[in-house]
C-alpha cells in the first residue's frame, strides 16, 4: 500500500512518498500551489493514479503550543476543498492529519545550508527557489515518517515463537 506525505505552503506543495510495509519515506516532487484547490487536487490526482496511493498524510501546521493557528485554519479549509474535488473525481483515497510542528527547521538541517551564489555571492532568485523546493519535499518525507513512526509505536508488537 502506497501512501503520500503533503507539506502544504501558501506557494508550494511539498510531496513525498512510503509503502507501509517499508520503513522510510522519500521526497518525490514539489508541486507549484494552483490558483484554486481545484487545480492543487487534479495535480495531487494524477500523483494518486501514479503511485497507486490509497492514503495521503497532510502536515498540520499547528501553533507552537499545540492548538490551531491561522494556517492550520487555512490547510484544514484547503484539505476540505481539495478533497470534495477528488471525491468528485471519484477517487477513494484516506485523509490523515500529522502534527508538523518544526519540520522545515528539520528539512534544512537535513539538506544543509543554501549554496551560495556564483563567486561566493549571495543566492540567485532561482537558487533559492530551488533549496526552497528541495526543503518542501524533505519536509514532506518528515511528516510522512512522523506519521508512519507513530502507527508503529501504537501497533501491538507481534511476537514470533520457534
Amino acid at each position: 500500500m502506497t501512501i503520500l506525505g503533503l507539506d502544504v505552503g501558501e506557494r508550494r506543495i511539498g510531496v513525498a512518498v512510503a509503502e507501509t510495509d517499508g520503513f522510510g519515506a522519500r521526497p518525490l516532487l514539489t508541486l507549484r500551489r494552483g490558483a484554486t484547490p481545484a487545480i492543487d487536487a487534479t495535480a495531487l490526482a494524477t500523483i494518486v493514479d501514479e503511485h497507486g496511493a490509497t492514503e495521503i498524510v497532510v502536515g498540520l501546521p499547528l501553533d507552537a503550543s499545540g492548538v490551531d493557528g491561522t494556517q492550520a485554519g487555512l490547510t484544514r479549509r484547503w484539505l476540505e476543498a481539495v478533497a470534495a474535488v477528488m471525491a468528485a473525481l471519484e477517487i477513494s483515497i484516506v485523509w490523515t492529519w500529522q502534527d508538523e510542528r518544526l519540520t522545515s527547521h528539520l528539512a534544512e538541517g537535513r539538506l544543509g545550508p543554501m549554496r551560495r551564489g556564483r563567486s561566493g555571492g549571495p543566492p540567485s532568485k532561482t537558487q533559492r527557489d530551488a533549496y526552497r523546493a528541495r526543503v518542501d519535499r524533505e519536509a514532506a518525507a518528515i511528516i510522512l515518517e512522523d506519521a508512519l513512526t507513530a502507527r508503529r509505536a501504537a501497533s501491538p508488537a507481534t511476537e514470533t515463537r520457534a
